[in-house]
């Protein structure tokens, strides 16, 4: 559970905060805190991590005001922020004016950005933080793997900064550096990823979701410049429900997920949006229906480059029966499912084609000031979310998308420019911080 802290007086003020420890959390910070853990009261946590510096340590305190049991936090100095010591305590305005092609660096290639030291040492802090992330990362797993290993599951609070967080998703993904700039992380957001060994010691993560924020007051990030999209799960079918695969049988919403699409309705009713898009099978276009009831006039058009990925002869059946006659390609497909022809259906990289090419239209033909409603599938959501943070068709189990999450995607300088993933699998809608929508049979 990764948590940054709340909003500081530098935040406030536009400085650089860095690592030094002179800025403090002002009372709307301490307010996004509380309501922070009043989000995360009903998870009881197993630990709690924070950065040593006071805007994050005030922030884990009143978060931690709300859990059931005391919980003491454990303060490490791998989660402090990021080291830009030259810029420390100046405004973004000063710095782009004393400094404008360093400034330049750290918003264009900050993986590439190189400062020195009071003595005059040259660093590169983004590169160095990432090997600091990498570091709590395999710390945590080696402290928290026995707790895995007897109850499956362990909680643990993790309270830091924007630029630290950042990495530790990264890293977890296998991501490099240049991918800094594909996140965003608000102030007292709520991140969820799911971490586990494999059997060769490595990380293998999921994320659950990213960037949530509901639980402040709005139900997204505040858009900036660029066009946006809202990417959207269908609500939930009875064969999700039962855990069998449906692939590009047209099943339409069962009652819960009518509901969940009822929910996601309400969720963005107060968006601006001008244009929607959905799969042209009756599940997407249904959800995709109920939410535009709050966008009258918004045009929905159909489009068979988002339908779901063809199971071929696995359509129709629940895990089981599959293993009963296809058990090393169903082997396969949990392990490596870029590698798996599906017996008279698809492969992972005929979604990721089709899938990558319609969404990419669709935001190449948004005006800067325009929000478009994308309504698809579980495998179609999955690679065009792998796509955007720089993953291959390999990592798609690296991906969560429940039944009427809610995606956010923004293009802050133009469609054919890096996308930033704003937030991820928003369900809070439907109750509570976790995804608890059915896990389907992708």
């Amino acid at each position: 559970m990764l948590v940054r802290h709340g909003l500081s007086s530098f935040n406030l003020e536009q400085r650089f905060q860095g690592r030094d420890d002179l800025s403090s959390l002002i009372e709307e910070g301490a307010r996004q805190a509380r309501a922070t853990g009043s989000a995360l009261a009903d998870l009881p946590l197993t630990a709690a991590y924070s950065s040593p510096l006071s805007r994050a340590r005030d922030t884990t305190a009143l978060v931690l005001e709300r859990q059931p049991e005391p919980l003491q936090p454990r303060f490490d100095d791998d989660l402090l922020e990021i080291d830009l010591a030259p810029w420390s305590g100046l405004q973004r305005s000063e710095v782009r004016h004393n400094d404008p092609e360093q400034e330049r660096i750290w918003r264009q290639a900050p993986d590439t950005l190189e400062l020195r030291r009071k003595d005059g040492t040259p660093y590169r802090p983004l590169p160095e933080l990432m090997e600091q992330a990498q570091r709590f990362l395999d710390r945590l797993l080696d402290l928290h793997g026995a707790a895995l290993e007897r109850s499956g599951q362990a909680t643990v609070l993790v309270v830091a900064h924007n630029a630290i967080l950042r990495c530790l998703v990264l890293a977890a993904l296998g991501l490099p550096a240049s991918a800094f700039r594909r996140l965003r992380l608000d102030n007292a957001s709520i991140s969820v990823l799911n971490l586990e060994r494999d059997g060769h010691g490595r990380c293998q993560v999921q994320i659950e979701s990213l960037n949530g924020t509901s639980h402040l007051g709005e139900p997204l990030p505040p858009a900036g410049a660029g066009p946006r999209l809202l990417l959207v799960r269908h609500g939930e079918t009875d064969w999700n429900r039962e855990g069998r695969f449906q692939g590009q049988i047209d099943i339409p919403l069962n009652a819960n997920g009518l509901a969940q699409a009822e929910a996601a309705r309400a969720f963005l009713a107060a968006v601006p949006m001008q244009r929607a898009y959905t799969s042209s099978m009756a599940r997407p276009r249904q959800t995709a229906e109920r939410i535009l009831l709050d966008h009258p006039g918004v045009p929905l058009t159909s489009t068979t480059g988002l339908l779901e990925i063809g199971h071929g002869l696995w359509e129709g059946r629940l895990e089981q029966e599959i293993a009963e006659t296809w058990p090393e390609l169903l082997g396969d497909w949990k392990r490596e499912p870029h590698t798996v022809q599906m017996p008279q259906g698809e492969t992972v990289q005929n979604v990721w084609d089709r899938s990558l090419a319609t969404w990419q239209r669709i935001a190449c033909s948004l005006d800067p000031t325009e929000t478009a409603l994308v309504v698809a599938h579980d495998a179609v959501n999955k690679t065009i979310l792998c796509a955007l943070l720089g993953l291959g068709p390999e990592a798609i189990w690296s991906i969560k998308q429940g039944n009427g999450g809610v995606t956010v995607v923004d293009y802050p300088n133009g469609a054919e420019a890096m996308p930033v993933l704003t937030c991820m699998n928003l369900t809070s809608h439907l109750g509570g911080v976790l995804d608890r929508t059915a896990a389907g049979a992708l």
